[in-house]
């Protein structure tokens, strides 16, 4: 026996409580564990995180912005706030705000039956058409103000388009009167419709004619949320047979010019905005708000696209401003990409016009139309590389080089760079 320990022992193997420990296996393992231990903050975020090298990202891409046509400078008029971009046919659709021209905005104490007290006042949604999603066409107003005493009697504005069920929904901010416009005190024209709601029409058609919802589909929280005060933005995702409607929205904090009674935020005095979720199994509602609100920290002209089996999203303001996101769930999100120059309010090309991405894969982004406030207030086209053809071909290079990493040998591949 104790020539067959010393045989062991030289091999570097021992006997613990009976068993055999090969010694050389349980330094490795302890060399690895320290390893781990000694990681930097920035090594661990990548290891833990899911954000790639840009070769292996398959959200790494630059948005490039065109100028459009049909959508030419003229002074007084304004446009912005585009929706989702949806092709039937052979023709693309886009919806978005418009007040009437020459509107002057004089703010919330000034404003009149024809004056308005922001830029967003006495909105109408317009409709527009391409053949190519360069050259557009103006069609008209779409969805009008409602009448006199009704939720979205003063101001329309803010569209986004859903398909489903073979009927086009059209959901929008609505605001019902001047007596909803509180003034910010900051300077003349700041401030906002507070409360404003959310309203949905309704059209067998892209092109018409709608039908307003006789209630709104989504009102502002308690007045202590974080969506207490306004909701804004309202956007469009759909999985597992649910409609995802995500908006953004900030509630009463101490320390801006607040515009409606009630009391401060406190739990949410660091958050200057945010983005939340609420889900309904109806298009038409009713829609519930998520547990997890809010979902995205930032917003303020985010746009959202069905990925794969999620949803991606933008965010120009916010700790992670600048940032593309994803999340599986569609309602936790994590940084995919960040420090780039996203769209601002920007509505993509919805491929496949909302199909749920339980049953089929979201096609991903590959262009649409964002606004622009400089000089001017206008419309332009960004492309980008996200569709779900790159994505797999990235994934493809992603995979080769784990499966080097995963192997025994060590050889010289210059196939692990494939997108140099």
């Amino acid at each position: 026996m104790q020539t067959f320990i010393k045989s062991l022992t030289l091999l570097g193997i021992f006997l613990v409580n009976g068993l055999v420990v090969n010694a050389q296996a349980t330094d490795a393992q302890q060399t690895q564990q320290e390893t781990k231990s000694h990681q930097s903050a920035s090594y661990k975020r990548f290891r833990e995180g899911r954000v790639r090298y840009e070769k292996f990202n398959e959200f790494n891409t630059q948005f490039k912005f065109t100028k459009l046509e049909g959508f030419e400078f003229d002074k007084g008029v304004e446009r912005y706030y585009p929706s989702s971009v949806i092709k039937v046919d052979d023709l693309y659709h886009m919806w978005y705000s418009k007040p009437p021209t020459h509107s002057k905005v004089v703010g919330p104490n000034e404003a009149t039956d024809s004056t308005r007290a922001f830029h967003w006042d006495l909105c109408e949604v317009w409709h527009a058409t391409s053949t190519d999603g360069f050259k557009w066409q103006e069609q008209g107003i779409a969805i009008p103000r409602g009448p006199q005493g009704r939720y979205d009697h003063r101001s329309v504005f803010n569209p986004d388009i859903l398909v489903a069920n073979g009927k086009y929904y059209m959901c929008y901010q609505a605001a019902e009167s001047l007596k909803h416009a509180r003034w910010a005190k900051s300077f003349p024209t700041a401030g906002d419709f507070v409360p404003n709601v959310i309203g949905m029409s309704v059209s067998d058609s892209p092109a018409g004619p709608w039908k307003a919802l006789a209630e709104p589909i989504l009102k502002p929280g308690a007045q202590d949320a974080w969506d207490g005060e306004v909701i804004h933005e309202p956007t469009f995702f759909v999985k597992g047979g649910k409609y995802f409607l995500y908006y953004k929205s900030d509630g009463r904090l101490p320390w801006k010019p607040n515009i409606s009674p009630g009391e401060f935020n406190k739990e949410h005095a660091d958050v200057p905005l945010a983005t939340g979720v609420a889900i309904a199994e109806n298009p038409e509602g009713p829609y519930v708000r998520s547990k997890y609100n809010p979902v995205l920290m930032g917003g303020h002209g985010s746009m959202v696209w069905p990925y794969r089996n999620g949803v991606c999203a933008t965010l120009p303001e916010g700790p992670e401003r600048n940032s593309i996101l994803f999340s599986e769930d569609g309602i936790n999100f994590h940084p995919v990409l960040q420090g780039i120059v996203v769209p601002k309010g920007g509505g993509g090309f919805r491929p496949g016009n909302f199909t749920d991405v339980d049953q089929q894969p979201g096609q991903g982004l590959t262009w649409g139309v964002g606004h622009a406030f400089y000089p001017h207030y206008h419309f332009v086209r960004f492309d980008c590389t996200l569709s779900l053809e790159h994505g797999d071909n990235v994934r493809k290079g992603h995979q080769m080089v784990q499966d080097y990493i995963n192997s025994d040998g060590y050889e010289y591949a210059p196939k692990l760079n494939p997108h140099k």
